[in-house]
């Protein structure tokens, strides 16, 4: 009999409590993981699914701002780092 593990893909599972964005602005977070989807909410744009840990514990986050999911594409393969989310005029970047 063939066992699940056998055969399933990575599912890419992104696990922790979700915070909002405005929640963690300013504070130092390590981010170790992200995903970009396509949105369910507003078509023809992507969401970002970012995983991170702050105080010790692993939480996750959804955004649709570009700058922030640019960022997480362009420097994927330098995560986990430390940063902070800032926002900057109408949009939230990685500091």
């Amino acid at each position: 009999m063939k066992r699940f593990s056998d055969f399933a893909k990575d599912s890419n599972v992104m696990i922790g409590d979700k915070m909002k964005i405005e929640d963690v602005l300013g504070k130092e977070i390590e981010v170790i993981g992200c995903k970009i989807n396509d949105s369910k909410q507003k078509s023809g744009t992507k969401v970002l699914t970012l995983q991170f840990r702050w105080d010790g514990v692993e939480r996750i986050l959804f955004t649709g701002f570009s700058v922030l999911i640019e960022q997480s594409e362009q420097y994927k393969d330098e995560m986990p780092f430390l940063a902070k989310i800032e926002k900057v005029n109408k949009f939230y970047t990685f500091t």
